[in-house]
């Protein structure tokens, strides 16, 4: 049987746990007015909840990654995506605000590492040429996660409760660690590995440059989305319909993106694929800039934001082949880097939008985040080719 055969139940039971961790971190977005009304806080206020999950990603990549350095993956995986279903919980069953902020910092601290290592326990089950999409196969759960979890807590928080929003994914996350540890192969991954291992990717010149890439490059995406149902609503008389047909335009998009560069990648390379991806971002966020104040041309636009914003892809296969022994480290940190860019865009957009430049100054702010991401990538590879020029025995291209 081919590899894709073999994994197909492991493949799956990572991709629900992605789709538990995607549904949780956007869905609360979408929880924020109900939450913010029944704990009688300010919007402001309740959005540190928010910034308190990606603060929780950013420290919980690499401390996840030192603390299961010795752990098989198959085991480290279930603890992780366990520990994430019990805080998801918690900040569903606790009172107050404060109980709140603290059970979703927590349940930050496993997203990179848990994805990271989804993805590269995919990828090494797959034959050579099928990593990338054996990735992509894992973040297909973060995607659909956007068609049909964030939107279906967003109907229980508007009908039945808030907390239902947190304890869904929550339940979601348990039934993941259980099939991980039923189909996961044993005896693979990290075992055996020291801590310091791990933490050789931080001191690592060629995995920076490719953190780097994400964190400034993807944060285009974010300047973009983070202010999308905002511009629509001021900028257009759109039915009541229009904002959720946008949402789940964005959440097919990224779908169908995503499964798409998997292929990409294994047909092109992950360095002409990162520069698609590239070229693609620039290209949509322009489009998306000049669609602002139509509501219909604006939900078209929302699919093809997401759809070409597949970067995570090459970028993580890529790591892979420079991380040396600190795979889970460089794999965890590639998903903190994104959350960075998802703090990085959305800054920089409303700085924009607070000078006075208007709704259509997201897209610019976006491009230009993406134009800065692809002189990143393109330094990184002058690097890696200097690295190996350097390198005993070097003379063969990358």
């Amino acid at each position: 049987m081919t590899p894709q055969t073999n994994t197909l139940p492991m493949i799956l039971a990572l991709a629900l746990g992605a789709f538990a961790i995607g549904t949780s971190e956007f869905a609360a977005m979408g929880l924020l007015p109900f939450f913010a009304a029944d704990l009688a806080i300010s919007e402001p206020e309740a959005g540190h909840v928010i910034s308190a999950y990606a603060l929780g990603v950013v420290i919980g990549a690499p401390l996840t990654s030192i603390l299961g350095a010795r752990l098989p993956r198959r085991r480290y995986l279930a603890a992780l995506m366990a520990f994430y279903a019990v805080m998801n919980l918690a900040a569903a069953a606790l009172p107050g605000y404060a109980t709140l902020a603290g059970t979703r910092f927590l349940a930050g601290l496993p997203h990179g590492g848990y994805l990271g290592v989804a993805m590269l326990m995919a990828a090494d089950g797959a034959s050579l040429g099928q990593r990338g999409r054996a990735a992509a196969q894992v973040l297909l759960g973060l995607t659909v996660a956007n068609i049909f979890g964030v939107p279906l807590a967003g109907w229980m928080g508007q009908n039945i409760g808030w907390r239902w929003g947190f304890a869904m994914p929550g339940l979601i996350a348990l039934v993941a660690a259980a099939l991980i540890l039923r189909f996961a192969p044993r005896g693979t991954g990290t075992a055996g590995h020291r801590p310091l291992d791990e933490l050789a990717a931080l001191a690592n010149p060629r995995v920076l440059w490719i953190l780097a890439v994400g964190a400034i490059g993807f944060g285009g995406l974010f300047s973009v989305y983070a202010f999308w149902t905002a511009a629509m609503l001021a900028t257009t008389q759109a039915p009541g319909w229009a904002v959720p047909a946008a949402l789940a335009m964005f959440g097919v998009g990224g779908t169908l993106g995503t499964w798409f560069t998997g292929r990409l990648v294994e047909r092109w390379g992950t360095v002409k694929t990162a520069w698609a991806c590239l070229a693609a971002m620039g290209v949509t966020q322009a489009l998306a800039s000049l669609t602002v104040g139509h509501w219909g041309a604006m939900i078209a636009a929302a699919f093809l934001i997401a759809a070409g914003s597949g970067l995570v892809i090459p970028l993580q296969t890529r790591l892979m082949d420079v991380a040396g022994r600190a795979q889970s480290m460089a794999a965890a940190m590639n998903h903190a880097a994104f959350n960075a860019a998802n703090a990085l865009g959305p800054f920089l957009a409303g700085m924009a939008l607070s000078a006075g430049w208007g709704w259509r100054s997201t897209g610019v702010v976006g491009v230009a985040l993406t134009a800065a991401g692809a002189v990143i990538f393109g330094l990184s590879l002058l690097s890696a080719r200097r690295h190996q020029a350097g390198a005993p025995g070097a003379g063969r291209a990358e």
